[in-house]
């Protein structure tokens, strides 16, 4: 039997999904979603200590999330491909690139992300204003696939 696709956002089976929530609410949660919506990103990144201080599990392959817009709406399901936990200085290229932010460097890569994990919403959310980004903090690589535009 053949699973019927996803109706729009008010489809009950996207309500039953956890959040897929790139960034903060803002200009750049609004480029990340494009990029995924356009399915140039089919990868990101998170810190392991954000994870753990808000006590949410690591996503599962073959999990389906809701990717939410900046006003908390659903606009897209996805499915996580591949998940890995890595010391932040063996993130490479091919993640870099999938990321769909342009990257051509990982160490481009890198500096943007090292500032968005060192911004005060970064280390509210990790709990620790005193929290630092070097080549051994454990960051979370996930892929995934665009399975539903809801818009």
């Amino acid at each position: 039997m053949t699973e019927q696709p996803f109706t729009g956002p008010d489809d009950p089976r996207v309500a039953a999904l956890r959040p897929a929530e790139f960034a903060f609410p803002g200009p750049l949660r609004d480029k990340l979603v494009a990029a995924v919506l356009s399915g140039a990103k089919t990868s990101t990144t998170g810190l392991l200590a954000d994870y753990e201080h808000a006590g949410d599990p690591l996503p599962r392959i073959g999990e389906r999330t809701a990717v939410l817009d900046s006003d908390d709406r659903p606009v897209a399901v996805i499915e996580t491909t591949d998940i890995r936990v890595l010391p932040l200085a063996e993130v490479g290229l091919q993640h870099a690139v999938d990321e769909g932010e342009g990257y051509t460097t990982v160490a481009a890569w890198r500096s943007t992300h090292e500032r968005f994990w060192r911004s005060p919403e970064m280390l509210a959310a990790v709990g620790d204003p005193g929290f630092t980004v070097d080549d051994t903090t454990p960051v979370v690589l996930e892929r995934f696939r665009l399975l539903a535009d809801l818009r």
